[in-house]
């Protein structure tokens, strides 16, 4: 019961996630060979938060507590993994269709391509590196509270963090979609190519899920991350702005590399701010 009791919000939420997904995968048409995988894995993940939990409340050891502020950061790469199991064997792409109508009007209509390649390869260039940076979003964001010896705060930052990225991870499976740059093959690609954006590339084609991109988990992470560091470290506003204008430059490079929607960059953002909102009252509330 003391271990129970010492359970974190954001283990808590990894729990409900896991358990989240193995009851809706029983819904989708997963392949044979994967259909099982959602049934296990919450019992790894609890595995882990138990035992770590259990170490610290009756050892008291700093192992056990320093390892339960990184151990999200790898559930949340598997929470990303599984997502990749409801690809559906065959595409309707009736989402595709319609949000392809309001991208090109951003980017041809609206100036969008012109304006961000008026420079030549340096504006591509740096949001396409922004791109490539959300992988190191979390552990920054808890890098941070470190530095700044707030490590107290790292579960309610991570709550706040991981709200806002397991919830879009949580509605791929009812939005199933192929991104634009796959879809639309050989449209609207942009008109530089640097080798940031070849990396980038080589990651989301191989080791990138394939099952949707709508919300915009890289977009509703980062915001989210940034609404962490702006409540709970207001004496160091700077962090919170930056993670703030980093997380536009994250949407403005989705769309412009065409690895995302407009329309899945938009619900990313509605994401952060409800998870935000959730996040921050169960914070509240405890």
């Amino acid at each position: 019961m003391k271990a129970l009791a010492a359970v974190r919000s954001s283990e808590w939420l990894l729990i409900a996630y896991f358990t989240y997904v193995a009851l809706i995968s029983t819904r989708f048409p997963l392949s044979p060979a994967v259909a099982r995988l959602p049934l296990l894995v919450p019992f790894f993940a609890i595995a882990l938060i138990a035992v770590l939990a259990y170490g610290e409340s009756e050892t008291g050891h700093k192992f056990f507590s320093f390892a339960r502020d990184w151990a999200p950061l790898p559930l949340t790469l598997s929470a990303y993994r599984e997502m990749d199991w409801f690809t559906p064997l065959a595409w309707d792409h009736h989402f595709e269709l319609k949000w392809i109508a309001w991208d090109r009007s951003l980017l041809y209509g609206g100036g969008m391509q012109r304006a961000i390649e008026s420079l030549g390869a340096l504006l591509p260039g740096y949001f396409e590196f922004c791109y490539l940076l959300v992988y190191a979003v979390a552990p920054f964001l808890v890098t941070v509270f470190y530095v700044e010896e707030r490590r107290e705060m790292v579960n309610r930052a991570l709550l706040v963090y991981l709200t806002g990225t397991l919830v879009a991870y949580g509605l791929f499976p009812y939005f199933l979609s192929e991104p634009p740059r796959t879809f639309f093959a050989g449209s609207d690609l942009p008109g530089v190519m640097t080798p940031i954006r070849q990396f980038n590339l080589w990651i989301v084609n191989g080791v990138g899920i394939h099952s949707s991109v709508f919300p915009s988990a890289h977009v509703s992470s980062a915001f989210s991350a940034a609404w962490a560091l702006l409540k709970y470290l207001p004496h160091r506003r700077r962090f919170g702005w930056g993670m703030l204008i980093y997380a536009v430059s994250v949407g403005i490079a989705a769309v412009y590399g065409r690895y995302h929607y407009a329309v899945d960059v938009v619900a990313g953002f509605g994401v952060s701010l409800l998870a935000a909102g959730l996040a921050l009252a169960a914070n509240k509330r405890k």
